[in-house]
């Protein structure tokens, strides 16, 4: 996949208000692979609904959606499956991790699929960001700053050409945040994968290609 097209794509929530004022909503916007994106949002201004909307988790809006030209209202269960184990990966704000299981038991939860990492590349990203000592613990039991890092990891055990972040660095400080860019920026140039971050405050350290305004 190389593109994401947005045509005139708004929220159905938002749409009988009288003015919309957005670099991504009621737009005609071009997401290219290999480039990277921040988009910055208020709070309630729909940043979650749109990685919703790009991973096909949810279709409450108005408006065109393409991926490479087709509209994604026309791809079907399989389809979805095969964008996400080959071409979307996503962060979700809220992580949606296993809490009764461990930390690099939610990450094998995927890897497995993917078969994309191996044991020793896994424990080398949880040894990076600060977590090795963490593989074995529940994840219900970690703080929401080391769960976003598990999730972090998680998001990379496959391959993509786009990566969507939601938020990503809300509870990290800025060695760790600054240690998750150096690793995305790492896949996603291995990759060629575009990348997608949106943030309320806190960003992402790194450089964009473009920085919208939702």
């Amino acid at each position: 996949m190389e593109t994401i097209h947005l045509q005139h794509t708004l929220p159905q929530v938002f749409a009988n208000r009288d003015a919309i004022v957005s670099d991504v909503w009621h737009r005609d916007l071009v997401f290219e692979r290999g480039k990277r994106y921040l988009i910055e949002a208020a709070s309630g201004t729909g940043k979650s609904s749109l990685c919703s909307y790009l991973y096909g988790y949810r279709n409450d809006y108005e408006g065109i959606i393409c991926f490479d030209g087709q509209n994604i209202r026309s791809l079907k269960e399989a389809d979805w499956t095969r964008l996400h184990r080959h071409s979307l990966s996503i962060l979700f704000q809220e992580l949606r991790l296993f809490g009764e299981l461990t930390a690099l038991e939610n990450v094998q939860l995927k890897n497995r699929l993917t078969r994309f990492k191996s044991r020793k590349e896994i424990d080398a990203l949880f040894d990076a960001l600060g977590i090795g000592d963490k593989k074995d613990q529940t994840a219900g039991l970690l703080s929401f700053g080391q769960q976003q890092r598990v999730a972090f990891i998680r998001c990379l055990c496959q391959p993509m050409n786009f990566l969507l972040l939601d938020e990503p660095v809300s509870h990290l400080d800025e060695a760790n945040a600054a240690t998750m860019s150096a690793l995305l920026h790492e896949e996603a140039g291995r990759q060629g994968a575009g990348v997608i971050v949106t943030s309320i405050g806190k960003h992402l350290p790194t450089d964009y290609n473009c920085v919208l305004k939702l």
